[in-house]
């Protein structure tokens, strides 16, 4: 049976809205924030932008999109990578914006449980947890302003996978809106609740396409006592491998983060005219930056300068710096984080979030740069989070040239390096999600029987299809 179309967010919705209780200081102007993305690739279209300030008001706005048959675009800080947060085909959705809905609505630190609502901004909610002496420990670049409902809904990882997991395993319990207007009330602070179907599951990752996250029961850590990292350089990835698996044995779970660094990032930082460099003379063809979090009796500028020495015992590491203060400390974390600037500067002709086995990773690198480069004179940055098998391979044009120079290459080289992932069992979508810009890669890459279940699990929650209509599914 075909589904009807869907009908614009127009003035007649508006009305009907109101007239079922949405406040006048719900509505927002259509303003450009709510139609741009970061990478300027996608410009969406919206009738209505609303931002409720309750879950009832959530709940009424969903359901009556239910029944009239609008698209709703889910907006949390807009700070999304593939597409997700923009629609910029069909009739003209209602943006449902969390902006207002930022409550801290309660912090256990005996339980190591805080609850927040959806547009809580990520830091906000490690500031609460400091507060009460805990960690949440997600942490992502764009912390300052993306917030909760967005990070669960891409199921966001970031630099601290590798200890504490992704956003799925950070969250306990969640609240949502489902495509009906009913509400969900599954905020329950507990580590065990075997009563059926993990619907929190479920939704976290979904990317709005099934609901409605409009709060979370997140799991609180202790703060390590004290923290160390060091930068130092290995011979490759392999080296990088054979690094990793070393700082686990002689570590373990201290190891908060293992990323993973190519001389070309770094050289882009001064080519773009970062603020941050690597420390060293001459930039190495690869470096890893890890970062420890231990308890009170331990030393973990002790621990890393043994790991060191271990290292370059066995041919891994050939130099390296190791951070004697809490500035130095941040400061090679800053080299890290302005990378993705860097990048941006010079202008990707394509940049790929992908994930690989770890094993598979040294042999996809030599893969990879090799398929690359037939296919032109690119440059090719490879980086990321090396400890949970996440990397950022992005390909950029020679030096002196731009993207510009060289179009319809995105294509070619994103199914090039798909095609290689795929090849050695990876996923062309390790922690930015799906939504608008891979949801054909997801058709191409995805396992069949996969595919058909998400599909009925769609049709079965949301039959009128107004949840985020062309993300994930197409």
């Amino acid at each position: 049976m075909t589904t009807p179309p869907l009908t614009p967010a127009d003035d007649a919705f508006a009305a009907r809205l109101r007239a079922a209780g949405l406040p006048d200081d719900a509505f927002r102007p259509v303003e450009p924030r709510y139609l741009e993305e970061g990478r300027g690739i996608l410009h969406g279209r919206a009738g209505l932008v609303v931002a409720p300030r309750s879950t009832e008001e959530v709940a009424t706005v969903i359901r009556m999109a239910h029944e009239a048959r609008v698209g709703v675009v889910p907006y949390g800080g807009g700070t999304g990578l593939v597409g997700g947060q923009v629609c910029p085909d069909g009739p003209a959705p209602l943006v449902l914006s969390l902006e207002r809905m930022r409550a801290i609505r309660g912090v256990w630190p005996e339980e190591n449980v805080a609850v927040v609502e959806a547009g809580a901004v990520l830091a906000e909610v490690q500031a609460a947890a400091e507060a009460v002496d805990r960690l949440f420990p997600l942490s992502l670049a764009s912390e300052g302003t993306a917030r909760i409902g967005g990070v669960l809904a891409t199921n966001a990882g970031g630099v601290n996978v590798l200890r504490y997991g992704n956003a799925r395993e950070l969250c306990l319990g969640i609240e949502a809106v489902l495509p009906d207007g009913s509400v969900m009330h599954g905020l329950k602070r507990l580590r065990k609740d075997n009563t059926g179907y993990d619907l929190r599951g479920l939704l976290i990752g979904a990317e709005g396409t099934l609901g409605v996250i409009t709060a979370a029961s997140l799991r609180l850590f202790p703060r390590p006592a004290r923290e160390g990292a060091a930068l130092m350089v290995v011979e490759s990835p392999r080296a990088a491998l054979d690094l990793l698996a070393l700082a686990g044995a002689r570590i373990g779970a201290g190891v908060s983060a293992f990323e993973l660094i190519s001389g070309q990032g770094m050289g882009f930082l001064a080519e773009t005219g970062c603020t941050a460099r690597a420390p060293f003379a001459d930039i190495p063809d690869w470096a890893v930056l890890i970062d420890l979090g231990l308890g009170p009796g331990d030393d973990p500028e002790a621990a890393l300068a043994d790991l060191f020495e271990a290292g370059a015992a066995a041919g891994l590491v050939s130099d390296g710096v190791i951070a004697h203060s809490q500035a130095q400390r941040a400061g090679l974390w800053a080299m890290r984080e302005q990378i993705p600037e860097a990048n941006k500067r010079v202008g990707a002709i394509g940049s790929h979030d992908i994930s690989l086995p770890l094993s598979a990773i040294p042999d996809f690198l030599v893969e990879a740069g090799a398929a690359v480069a037939r296919l032109g004179p690119y440059r090719v940055n490879a980086f990321g989070h090396l400890g949970d098998g996440n990397l950022h391979y992005n390909v950029f044009p020679p030096e002196g040239a731009l993207m510009a120079d060289f179009p319809g290459a995105r294509d070619e080289v994103a199914r090039t390096v798909h095609d290689l992932v795929a090849q050695h069992d990876g996923s062309f979508s390790a922690e930015h999600g799906v939504g608008r810009f891979k949801a054909d890669d997801l058709a191409r890459y995805g396992d069949p029987a996969r595919l058909a279940a998400m599909r009925a699990i769609k049709t079965a929650l949301d039959p009128a299809g107004i949840m985020n209509p062309g993300a994930v599914l197409g």
